[in-house]
């Protein structure tokens, strides 16, 4: 069984893609990723992109359409992890890495530095901390950082180097854009 889901700006503008069915697999919703992808349109430009946990890759492909330089997506299920290689080959897209491993195992190996992460786990294994904590090392200075929970996002426990400059509200999901101050 298989969903779709839709790029909804750039290159691949209305392309589907096939995902897999998963528990708690839930790709951000179109509304919510417009409103990511206008705050973050002069900034996703040339952008080297890291997707902590790809999920459907709704995301990184539409960073990628958008016009970033580089996406790395990890994802750890790999059933997902094939729909998600199959995207990258059907969509010709060279410049995204795909890692078929859990976030903190990649996040103890990756040497890059990143301009844009999105940090949107499963909601049940609550792990905004532990992945921001991890992550924070390689965000650039001034750097974004699009956030996505089931709750309300001063719960979280982010750094407190992660300035929020942005939120926004869609039935349950709550997101906001952090930028990294120094």
């Amino acid at each position: 069984m298989k969903n779709q889901l839709r790029i909804i700006g750039g290159e691949w503008k209305r392309r589907t893609l096939p995902f897999a069915t998963i528990e708690g697999l839930r790709p951000t919703p179109e509304r919510v990723r417009e409103t990511l992808f206008n705050w973050l349109m002069w900034d996703i430009q040339n952008a080297q992109v890291l997707d902590l946990c790809s999920g459907s890759g709704a995301l990184g492909f539409e960073a990628l359409s958008r016009g970033a330089a580089k996406v790395t997506m990890i994802e750890p299920n790999p059933t997902q992890a094939r729909f998600l290689k199959d995207n990258i080959q059907l969509l010709k897209a060279e410049n995204c890495q795909l890692l078929v491993t859990t976030a903190q195992q990649a996040l103890s190996k990756l040497k890059n530095s990143f301009d844009v992460v999105f940090l949107d786990p499963p909601y049940s294994l609550d792990l905004w901390q532990e992945l921001a904590e991890l992550a924070d090392p390689m965000i650039n200075p001034n750097a974004y950082i699009y956030v996505e929970a089931d709750r309300d996002l001063a719960q979280l426990k982010l750094p407190d180097n992660w300035q929020k400059i942005k939120e926004t509200k869609a039935g349950m999901v709550r997101a906001g854009l952090y930028q990294k101050v120094v």
